[in-house]
C-alpha cells in the first residue's frame, strides 16, 4: 500500500569534559558488540526528530514492550533535524484537509506545550508574509483564506503602515500577519525526545547503519523468540538485532531503506540543498521576526526569507539547488552514487524541464551573493552585500514521483511478503515535519497499532 494518510572541553575543566563524554556515550553503544545479539518488539530506523518522536510515543503507549532506535551516525538529529531553519510553523500554506495541514496546526500547539514542560527555550516572534507587488495581493488573500480554513490562530491581513510598525525596515504593500509562528532549536527538541525515550526504557544504538533486513533463516518451531522476533536487521559493521516489527524514519535515505526491506523504492528521494546567508551581528536590528515572500505557485519552493534564530543570529535564504550528495552540506560536496541516483531518475528530468528558468536562477544565486541580496532587498532595501556572510546549509529530502511531481503530503506505506508485512515506512516527511513531530508521532503510533496489533 502506498497511501498518503490525507497525509535537524571548555570552561569547567576535567569535570566538564567528563560530563560531555558521558552525555555523548549515553546515546548508544559505539564499541564492537562481539557475538552479543539483542531482541526488541519494535525497531525504529532513524534518530531524526520524527523517528525519535515516534519512538517516544510508542514506548509511552506500550511500556511493557522493548523498543530500539537504530541510527547510523554517532548522535541523534545529525542531519535534517539539526540542519533546518528552526521555525515553528503555524500551518498557513498547506492544502485544507490534508494531513500536513492538520498535523502542523496540532503539532505547533504540542511543540509549544512540550517546550514549556521541558524548559526548552523558544520565541513566539511571529511571521509576516509580505506582498511587494500588486499581483501578489490576490495570492496573499487566498493564503489568508487557506490559513483560516486550516484553523491557524491569530491570522490577519495588514497594510503598509502596520508592516512598518512590526518590522520598521520592511517595505510592502500588504502582509499576512501570523503571530503564532515561532522559533526553536529543533536539535535540542529532538535530543529531549531521545532522553524521554531512554528514560522510559528504550534503547538507542548509534553507529548502526542498516544494510539488510530479512526473516530469520533458522528458528526452532517451538522457540518463543523465533516466533516473537523473526526479523533480523543487520548493520554495515555486521552487528545485528532481532525484532518483531520495524518502523523506518530514514529521511534522506527513506527510499533506499525501503528497497533494502524488499518494498518499493517509490517515491524516490532527490536531495535539494538550501544555502543560507547570515546577517552580520551589527545589522541584526534590521529584522525582528520571520519575514517571508508570497509563495509563487509556479515554483516548488518558498523563496528567500528572513529567519531569526535562538542564538540571536539572522539567517537569510535559503536557495534550493540539486545536491550532488544526499548529506552534502557544502557547495562542492559530491557523491558519485548519490549523483547517479538523482540524474538517472526520469522524475527529476521531468521536474527540471518544467522549471528550467527557476532552476537556472537558483543555481546562479548559489554562487552569487549579490544575486541573493537582490532578492532580500525587495523586502528590506537597507540590506547590502557588505552586511551578509555565507552561512550554513541544509539538505531537504524531497520525495519525487516518476512523473516529476513533488510529493507534498506525509506518506506512509508498507509492503508485502514476510518482511514487508512487518514494516511501516515513513516515506515522506517534509517541512513542517519538525513542527508537526509530536502530532506525526501520534498518527504513526495509531497506524502501527492498526497494522501490527501491538
Amino acid at each position: 500500500m502506498a497511501a498518503a494518510l490525507a497525509a535537524r572541553a571548555g570552561p569547567g575543566g576535567a569535570g566538564a569534559l567528563w560530563r560531555l563524554q558521558a552525555r555523548r556515550h549515553s546515546w548508544g553503544r559505539r564499541h564492537s558488540w562481539g557475538r552479543r545479539h539483542r531482541s526488541f518488539d519494535v525497531a525504529v530506523v532513524g534518530a531524526g526528530i520524527v523517528g525519535l518522536a515516534a519512538a517516544r510515543e510508542l514506548i509511552l503507549r506500550h511500556p511493557s514492550l522493548a523498543f530500539a532506535v537504530l541510527e547510523k551516525e554517532q548522535e541523534p538529529a545529525h542531519h535534517q533535524s539539526g540542519h533546518n531553519s528552526g521555525v515553528i510553523h503555524s500551518g498557513i500554506y498547506y492544502t485544507p484537509g490534508s494531513l500536513k495541514a492538520k498535523l502542523c496546526v496540532q503539532g505547533a500547539a504540542l511543540c509549544y506545550k512540550y517546550c514549556d514542560q521541558k524548559g526548552i527555550p523558544y520565541k513566539q516572534c511571529g511571521k509576516l508574509i509580505v506582498a511587494v507587488e500588486q499581483d501578489e495581493i490576490p495570492r496573499l488573500k487566498a493564503l489568508y483564506e487557506r490559513g483560516l480554513q486550516n484553523n491557524v490562530p491569530g491570522l490577519k491581513l495588514i497594510g503598509a503602515k502596520e508592516i512598518q510598525e512590526k518590522e520598521p525596515f520592511c517595505r510592502g504593500l500588504m502582509a499576512l500577519d501570523s503571530p503564532y509562528t515561532g522559533i526553536v532549536d529543533y536539535k535540542q527538541v529532538a535530543q529531549s525526545y531521545a532522553r524521554d525515550f531512554q528514560e522510559a526504557g528504550g534503547t538507542i544504538l548509534t553507529d548502526f547503519e542498516v544494510t539488510n533486513m530479512e526473516m530469520a533463516k533458522e528458528s526452532s518451531p517451538g522457540s518463543e523468540d523465533g516466533l516473537k522476533y523473526p526479523v533480523i536487521v543487520r548493520s554495515k559493521k555486521g552487528e545485528e538485532i532481532s525484532c518483531g516489527h520495524i518502523l523506518t524514519c530514514a529521511g534522506l535515505h527513506s527510499d533506499r531503506v525501503s528497497e533494502i526491506s524488499g518494498c518499493s523504492p517509490e517515491p524516490r528521494i532527490v536531495p535539494f540543498r538550501g544555502d543560507y546567508l547570515v546577517l552580520k551581528p551589527e545589522k541584526s536590528y534590521l529584522v525582528k521576526g520571520n519575514i517571508y515572500p508570497v509563495p509563487n505557485p509556479r515554483f516548488p519552493f518558498l523563496g528567500f526569507h528572513f529567519t531569526p534564530r535562538m542564538d540571536g543570529s539572522i539567517w537569510l535564504g535559503p536557495n534550493a539547488v540539486l545536491a550532488f550528495k544526499r548529506e552534502g552540506y557544502k557547495l562542492l560536496d559530491f557523491s558519485p552514487g548519490d549523483f547517479l541516483d538523482a540524474v538517472t531518475y526520469s522524475g527529476l528530468w521531468k521536474l527540471v524541464l518544467r522549471n528550467v528558468s527557476y532552476g537556472l536562477g537558483e543555481l546562479y544565486r548559489a554562487f552569487s551573493i549579490s544575486a541573493q541580496v537582490r532578492q532580500l532587498q525587495r523586502f528590506i532595501p537597507e540590506v547590502t552585500t557588505n552586511d551578509v556572510l555565507r552561512g550554513p546549509s541544509g539538505v531537504r529530502a524531497q520525495a519525487l514521483d516518476s512523473e516529476g511531481n513533488l510529493v507534498d503530503d506525509f506518506v506512509f506505506d508498507g509492503g508485502t511478503g514476510a518482511v514487508g508485512s512487518r514494516i511501516l515506512h515513513v516515506r515522506n516527511a517534509p517541512s513542517p515535519a519538525a513542527t508537526s513531530s509530536l502530532a506525526i508521532a501520534a498518527a504513526i503510533a495509531d497506524e502501527t497499532q492498526r497494522r501490527f496489533q501491538l
